[in-house]
């Protein structure tokens, strides 16, 4: 039997989170693999989802404010997890890019370790070429065996800066619960299918500086203008939640734009819509795309991460990353709709990226 080991920050509400869960709850349908989870935080709206075969442990870094005591305690707590797992598993990853702990963790864990990036960290720090590398030195990613990327995209990019690393490279899209998916989009909910308009759905974070959830608030109101029967429902919240409400109210589009808040399950919330919008600056390989392709629902996003490769033609339309052209083809979609090219496999989807990581594994 095999050991494995992942390091993640915790199973809270989100793409990542999402993604790690689905990912170990496959693993541990294969009875050679026994996996431990180590958190930061032994909590999450997820937790109670995973496998109740997986072993959960904590490593939580002390923040105690005066720093020489900090920096012992932190000490101890690294030489104790070294005594106690160092080479002790057959595989490891850390799946939250950015957590020193996570890092440290996977490359104590196993020297067979990988690093999962869910972000094109270029795309996410402006192109300042500077700040992309200090940000991969400070997470040791040449410590890491491989480094796995969700999308071609965020592989591209990180080889841009770090071309001579191409052969610790290699992409693993995020795999799909697709049964659970389908399954709780049958849950009742407060609203309805409206066929007297066309409804769009946006399911995510609101954070402006990567979602820009604005151009899809200034689209609407283009929309408005040309006197067109929608509504968009934005499921999520964050920290600019109540800047996109302020906006709403003020454009008079409290019909049209509403808010639905964070859902733990999202999704009798896409049964009800006819089209998924995403109009983000940068993305890692967004999970909404695959839920969106399971449910069958078409998809209006702007060019991030391999959408033009997979979403266009296919599943949906593809838009340059402003709000003009948000709308002209969320128009188009009220005007003409959009029949899916293409029907999606997601059993045939999951087993290559199973395939994939078994053979890192």
């Amino acid at each position: 039997m095999k050991k494995l080991f992942f390091a993640a920050h915790s199973l809270d509400l989100g793409g990542i989170e999402t993604a790690l869960v689905t990912l170990l709850n496959k693993l541990a349908e294969d009875k050679n693999y026994e996996i431990t989870l180590a958190l930061e935080n032994v909590d999450g709206i997820f937790f109670k989802e995973l496998n109740k075969s997986i072993n959960v442990i904590e490593y939580k870094a002390c923040k105690f404010k005066i720093m020489p005591i900090r920096k012992i305690i932190n000490l101890l707590k690294r030489l104790n997890f070294m005594l106690k797992y160092k080479n002790k598993f057959d595989f490891s990853a850390c799946y939250a890019t950015y957590s020193l702990p996570a890092g440290f963790m996977a490359r104590v864990a196993c020297k067979n370790n990988c690093l999962w990036v869910h972000a094109d960290y270029k795309s996410l720090l402006e192109g300042n070429e500077y700040k992309v590398k200090n940000f991969y030195t400070n997470i040791h990613h040449n410590k890491f065996k491989k480094i796995v990327f969700v999308s071609n995209e965020a592989a591209e990019s990180y080889l841009d800066i770090f071309p001579e690393r191409k052969k610790y490279t290699t992409v693993i899209n995020n795999i799909i619960n697709y049964e659970r998916i389908r399954r709780l989009s049958q849950a009742e909910i407060e609203l309805g299918r409206d066929t007297r308009l066309t409804t769009f759905i946006n399911v995510g974070r609101h954070d402006e500086k990567q979602k820009k959830i604005s151009r899809i608030i200034e689209a609407a109101q283009m929309l408005k203008a040309d006197g067109l029967a929608f509504r968009i429902l934005l499921v999520g919240d964050g920290d600019n939640t109540k800047d996109y409400k302020k906006m709403v109210k003020e454009k008079n589009l409290q019909n049209e734009v509403l808010f639905l808040g964070r859902k733990s399950n999202p999704y009798p919330y896409f049964k009800i819509s006819d089209c998924l919008v995403l109009s983000s600056d940068y993305e890692g390989y967004p999970v909404v795309f695959i839920e969106a392709f399971t449910l069958g629902l078409p998809i209006i996003t702007t060019d991030v991460s391999d959408s033009s490769s997979e979403i266009e033609g296919r599943f949906g339309y593809v838009t340059y990353k402003q709000t003009e052209d948000i709308y002209l083809h969320m128009k188009k979609f009220i005007e003409q709709g959009y029949i899916i090219q293409k029907r999606f496999d997601p059993v045939e989807f999951n087993n290559e990226q199973i395939e994939k990581l078994k053979s890192l594994i």
